[in-house]
């Protein structure tokens, strides 16, 4: 297998990986969405709430609220022997404002520095005059395969690598097809004459360029063995965390599959 990294920033990453099948980034994709762990708010207790907004919305608005997560410091609930929570498992976040004003998630208050909210800009509530709200939210690590709000990718997709022929004894150099291509992956060279494949990884296969080649000079073709994965985080973790914990988990299943077939 060969990966090469053709983009990457602190919440996407674009990889080419070759010498796999099907099922392999398939999988590789579902962990990546619903196995790898991350932080979300999963306890509420409301003290104080006088705004319009419902208890209950509020608690939901919450559990939806991104939050930077440490792999290493906690640890899954499950995994913990505490009857609720404790701080080996959890992490406490407190909001105590009055109005008038919006409250943002940046007004939360984290018992840990590295579990806090990765935007500080989401509107939580509006509170009017002498309208208060007061609460503390428990945040625990959690799966996607559980609820969505533990899922760290925005996400995760793959597809076959683009492979765009043009047979230069049949095209006519029309240019219909790079005038009708929606994503500019074909180019009409004026000083060659001849239809030029300028980004072909950008390519969608939807055919729109074979459909409009009236001598079928243009073939559009995806390679087996060889994709481009894509997987975008709402910043709770960065995409090489969530690459390398997927294939983690992804070694061990393949270790406990080939265990269970020897009847180990």
């Amino acid at each position: 297998m060969d990966i090469h990294i053709k983009s990457s920033d602190d919440q996407k990453m674009v990889l080419v990986i070759e010498g796999v099948d099907v099922p392999f980034i398939n999988a590789l994709r579902r962990i990546c969405t619903v196995e790898v762990p991350s932080m979300a708010i999963d306890q509420v207790d409301i003290i104080m709430n006088d705004s319009r907004i419902f208890d209950e919305v509020l608690a939901h608005r919450l559990g939806l609220v991104p939050l930077t997560t440490d792999l290493e410091s906690i640890i899954m609930h499950d995994d913990c022997d505490c009857e609720s929570h404790c701080p080996r498992c959890s992490v406490s976040l407190i909001l105590k404002e009055k109005g008038p004003k919006t409250v943002y998630t940046g007004d939360l208050t984290t018992q840990d520095p590295k579990i806090a909210p990765v935007h500080d800009t989401i509107p939580l509530l509006k509170l009017r005059d002498d309208e208060s709200v007061e609460l503390e939210a428990i945040a625990k690590m959690g799966k996607g395969l559980e609820h969505a709000k533990w899922q760290p990718t925005t996400s995760s997709a793959y597809k076959y690598y683009p492979v765009i022929t043009i047979d230069t004894e049949k095209c006519e150099a029309c240019a219909k097809c790079a005038e009708e291509c929606p994503r500019g992956v074909l180019e009409f060279d004026e000083k060659k004459s001849k239809i030029m494949v300028v980004d072909p990884e950008n390519c969608n296969m939807c055919k729109t360029c074979m459909k409009d080649c009236e001598v079928e000079a243009i073939t559009v073709e995806g390679l087996e063995d060889k994709f481009i994965f894509v997987i975008e985080t709402d910043g709770s973790l960065k995409p090489e965390e969530v690459i390398g914990k997927a294939c983690d988990i992804l070694a061990l299943k393949s270790e406990n599959i080939i265990k269970f077939t020897k009847g180990e």
